[in-house]
């Protein structure tokens, strides 16, 4: 069973490119990759050359002559004289490129040689891109693959994009969804936010009918990324690492969400700890949201770097490093108990890093202003409030309303409840989320 992905447009689309560069797919463990690539390679190409590094170390000798094309593909074809090199309508992946990053250098000779599509994958490729990048420089083009977004969760449950094009348009104009479109939809964001975006767990889900076995898959993707930390992290910054990774679920748990490196390990120091967050941040584990030094624009530059909250990729695995107790109840009874703010922030966070937008909060140090996120328009910062529970929005209408915010002149606020606007604040269901971004290419806002 091939789920949707979004990947499978774009893979169209760069097929059809008559300058394209050979292409680097990242992205975390398990998100897709290799099933996207292979399902876009068959259906468009009459021969597909794989190479994987992992599971074939035979082949990290193909350079051994040169990083020339027509020197790899004769090295190639020595160790396999079965793979046919057919001129035009041939593409050749090479997956498991962090084991083998050298390959990288041969990009340029591939494009310049013109005969063949390239396209190179792997997991952990961000703890050691810069090697590849180096490598490759002018000569290849990236795209970043997350695990499967709501729109992705959709397609899977069998929905059109004519769904998500009339979501998009309550949205456009301000129209509630009626009862049934609110229980629906939000029924199926909270399956997906037990379930997390991971298209193993998908497919048992969509497959079963229920969460059976959605735990386990969980559990066994953290095991094998706490396994990639023993393998790819250096020294002492293993066990750092992995510290810092069992401290987020905890830390989100809590009314500050503020990561705190004190609370990681017994003397803990934060110079000690700095790059062991940016290693979770590069490997696609984790998502870093960092702290405006004060909410105006540009964004760039006004943050600071000590100052960030930590959020998991992924929010599944958010859910599966619940504790016991708390993971049951959520799964059998839809109680999200303690975790009700962790995990709504969690998948806000998600959905607006999938969509392309960088993490911005903001918390004022001689007051209670906190705000959730922050994203922007061509000229205005828009202030993004996650709530968990009814209630006022009392720092949302601060920033909104006080002149000393200059650069905010209206807030997002997304909540359990239906679509509306209020004295320059717009409420919008949690499901919508993943639409943010098309919303804001044609919003214009209330006078």
């Amino acid at each position: 069973m091939y789920l949707k992905r979004k990947i499978d447009d774009y893979l169209s689309e760069w097929a059809a490119d008559s300058n394209k560069k050979p292409l680097i797919v990242r992205g975390a463990r398990q998100t897709g990759k290799t099933e996207s690539i292979l399902h876009f390679a068959y259906k468009n190409y009459e021969s597909v050359i794989e190479i994987n590094f992992v599971k074939d170390q035979k082949y990290k000798k193909i350079t051994v002559d040169g990083y020339d094309a027509a020197d790899i593909i004769k090295n190639i074809s020595r160790i396999d004289p079965s793979k046919k090199f057919i001129p035009q309508k041939t593409l050749i992946f090479f997956d498991e490129i962090t084991e083998f990053p050298d390959i990288a250098t041969a990009l340029k000779f591939f494009k310049i040689d013109g005969r063949f599509d390239v396209i190179c994958s792997g997991s952990m490729l961000g703890v050691n891109y810069k090697k590849i990048e180096h490598n490759s420089v002018g000569y290849k083009t990236d795209y970043t693959m997350y695990s499967m977004d709501f729109e992705e969760f959709l397609w899977a449950k069998g929905y059109d994009s004519s769904v998500v094009d009339d979501m998009l348009d309550h949205m456009k104009t301000f129209t509630p969804f009626n009862e049934l479109e609110m229980d629906l939809y939000h029924s199926m964001f909270l399956d997906y936010c037990v379930l997390g975006g991971m298209p193993a767990v998908i497919r048992d889900y969509i497959e079963k009918g229920t969460f059976e076995g959605s735990l386990d898959t969980q559990r066994q993707l953290i095991a094998d990324y706490k396994e990639d930390i023993r393998k790819y992290a250096e020294g002492v910054d293993q066990t750092r690492i992995v510290n810092v990774f069992n401290r987020i679920a905890p830390q989100l748990a809590k009314e500050n969400k503020k990561f705190q490196i004190s609370k990681v390990a017994s003397g803990a120091r934060f110079h000690d700890y700095r790059g062991c967050v940016e290693w979770l941040s590069d490997a696609g584990i984790a998502n870093i949201c960092y702290c405006l030094e004060f909410p105006e624009l540009p964004l760039n530059g006004n943050y600071d770097l000590d100052k960030f909250k930590l959020y998991f990729a992924d929010t599944g695995l958010l859910v599966s490093l619940l504790d016991e107790e708390a993971g049951e109840d959520l799964r059998a009874n839809r109680n999200l108990g303690v975790y009700k703010g962790a995990l709504y922030e969690n998948v806000v966070a998600e959905a607006l890093v999938k969509s392309g937008y960088s993490l911005f909060y903001y918390k004022r140090d001689d007051s209670t202003l906190e705000e959730d996120f922050f994203i922007r328009s061509k000229d205005s910062l828009i202030p993004v409030e996650v709530k968990s529970r009814s209630g006022r929005s009392k720092s949302l209408r601060t920033l909104i309303e006080s002149d000393k915010y200059s650069d905010i002149q209206y807030g997002f606020k997304l909540t359990f409840n239906n679509v509306g606007y209020s004295d320059q604040i717009y409420t919008f269901p949690y499901f919508c989320t993943f639409l943010l971004k098309r919303f804001m290419k044609t919003f214009e806002p209330i006078e």
